[in-house]
This record gives C-alpha cells, sequence and structure tokens, in this order.
C-alpha cells in the first residue's frame, strides 16, 4: 500500500497516510488535528522547513505580510484554491515580516510570491495576486495528474 508522509503543520509531527485515504479527512496521530484539511494553514519556521522539504504531498506556500495590500485582496482566492486542491495538494502561508530570515532563505524578493513544493523540492513559483482559478491551474499545470 502506497503512503504519503505529511507533516501536521499543527504540531510538526510525520504521519504516514495511505495515499487512498487522503480523501478520507486523515488526522494527525499526535494532535488528532486534520492533516488535509482544504483550508490554508499558517506555518511557523518549523513547520514550513518540515513541509517544504520532507513532505510527499505537494504544499503551495504563500509568502506575505500584513502590510501588502495584494496579499492581502488574494487571501479569500488563496482560500478558494485550497478547497478546490484538497486533498491532492495542502496550500499555507508564511508570513515573511515576522519570518525574514526563511524569506532570505527561500530567495522572496516579492510578495505575494507562492511557492509549489513536492517531495523536498521546489517545483515552481508564481508571483503577484492571482485569482483562485489562476493558483489552481498553476499547480495542476505543473503537477499534472497529481493535483
Amino acid at each position: 500500500m502506497d503512503a504519503a508522509r505529511i507533516t501536521c503543520l499543527t504540531c510538526g509531527q510525520a504521519n504516514r497516510v495511505p495515499l487512498d485515504r487522503l480523501d478520507q479527512s486523515p488526522r494527525c496521530g499526535s494532535c488528532g488535528d486534520p492533516l488535509v484539511p482544504g483550508t490554508v494553514a499558517e506555518l511557523d519556521p518549523a513547520a514550513h522547513d518540515k513541509a517544504t522539504k520532507r513532505d510527499d504531498l505537494p504544499i503551495l506556500v504563500d509568502y506575505w505580510a500584513p502590510w501588502c495590500g495584494p496579499c492581502r485582496m488574494m487571501a479569500p482566492e488563496f482560500a478558494k484554491a485550497a478547497r478546490t486542491l484538497a486533498p491532492q495538494v495542502r496550500l499555507a502561508k508564511l508570513n515573511t515580516q515576522d519570518h525574514p530570515d526563511i524569506a532570505s532563505r527561500t530567495r522572496i524578493q516579492g510578495i505575494p510570491a507562492l511557492v509549489l513544493y513536492s517531495k523536498g523540492r521546489e517545483v515552481a513559483r508564481l508571483a503577484g495576486a492571482r485569482p483562485a482559478a489562476d493558483i489552481v491551474a498553476f499547480v495542476q499545470g505543473k503537477l499534472g495528474a497529481r493535483a
């Protein structure tokens, strides 16, 4: 049985979930929170690094800041995309104002910046505020049948 390694974005615990059960709302074995909720998670540095470097399930990270107007305008569209792409892809946000070291390390030069990760590596980037349909098309175009 094929399984995916998925980091709980709440507690940081690594979980293994059978691929055929991703659409059955799997929960973290440690804290019980949903692993693929179809909502946008707010990342701290530890969760960011674990999910982007170790997870088998693709994750799209929105690098943003609270003072950024386009970032705030895109937030509801990003949430719509999260509902559409779940359970094949998780969506999360990282506040670059609170975590400038992560923004620097990931070479974020402007926000909002969307970075798609899969199996521990960066797959693609998309700059600027986008509607949900563009976000979904970007992910599906880069991941193909997996999204």
